[in-house]
């Protein structure tokens, strides 16, 4: 996620670059056909291009809102994993009922189940980012990493186990009913984001409207240059590829917010929330080996 309030012109042009090669290229050719074939037989009529970039304004704009969309429903998922992990620790340490004598054992327990979400959240991640990712493992004990290898969803996995302890805590008499159930229903919230997270990942959004954004675009940039190199001359080249970068990075940069959970500049930053999440949780456990948090890259962007 970009962290900075002005983007650099290099940035912007390192992601146009060679859609720009492609409109000058464009307009070179529609400048030198209108030049020596068109212009002695007839002119292009200026609704053409007007047409042309209604329709643009039409396409972009869908396609920008519908991408904002969602990555704005990709953070507030996120959001949420927030605020319930620290409500899961937070009853952890709270709701547990034990004699002193036990003080340890349930001490014990209430770290795994922590250190647990850390690691379903870290494996939420890489699946998400398609990333080959076992840090989570750090987290887990062997028996675990064991039980969990037999499933291809680990995150799923984890969640199985913390429900399987849940329960133990519960008949164990640690855990009342009313308490039992408000922490089930975490679990439950849990299970809800994951699925939701997963659904925008696998969700593809419609190519065609990209792909017809695209033809648009490079049809108005010629035709476009057509009807003002009758007024313009060769400077039409500039003017029709400038007006075409306008629209240009326009649709580029709504399409770069398509998949939120991609590990690029624009897409939601997992790697600074999960870690403000294992920051948060550690610490609620009173934990000493903290990590430090995600810092910007170059003061840019945050991944």
């Amino acid at each position: 996620m970009l962290v900075v309030q002005n983007i650099r012109i290099s940035r912007i042009l390192r992601n146009t670059w060679q859609v720009d090669l492609i409109m000058i290229f464009s307009c070179t050719m529609a400048y030198l056909i209108r030049h020596f074939l068109i212009r002695h037989h007839f002119e292009i009529p200026a609704i053409i291009p007007t047409v042309l970039g209604t329709a643009i304004a039409f396409f972009v704009g869908f396609n920008n809102n519908q991408s904002y969309d969602r990555w704005w429903e990709a953070r507030k998922i996120w959001g949420a994993l927030v605020n319930d992990s620290r409500s899961w620790a937070r009853s952890l340490n709270s709701f547990l009922i034990y004699p002193a004598s036990e003080d340890a054992k349930y001490k014990e327990i209430q770290q795994k189940m922590i250190h647990r979400h850390i690691a379903f959240l870290y494996a939420l991640k890489a699946r998400l980012r398609d990333a080959v990712d076992e840090s989570y493992n750090s987290y887990l004990s062997p028996e675990d990493v064991t039980e969990i290898n037999k499933q291809t969803n680990v995150a799923n996995a984890i969640l199985g186990l913390q429900s399987r302890d849940l329960h133990q805590l519960n008949i164990s008499g640690a855990l009342d009913g009313f308490r039992f159930m408000e922490m089930n229903q975490l679990l439950v919230k849990f299970t809800d984001e994951m699925g939701m997270s997963e659904r925008i990942k696998n969700t593809i959004f419609p190519t065609t409207y990209n792909y017809f954004t695209k033809v648009f675009i490079w049809l108005f940039v010629v035709s476009l240059t057509l009807v003002i190199s009758q007024h313009a001359g060769i400077w039409s080249i500039f003017l029709g590829w400038l007006v075409g970068f306008v629209y240009v990075s326009t649709q580029i940069n709504g399409m770069s917010l398509i998949n939120p959970f991609e590990n690029n500049s624009s897409a939601i930053p997992l790697n600074q929330i999960t870690r403000t999440i294992e920051i948060n949780l550690l610490e609620m456990i009173g934990e000493e080996n903290i990590p430090a948090p995600i810092k910007p890259i170059n003061d840019e962007y945050i991944l």
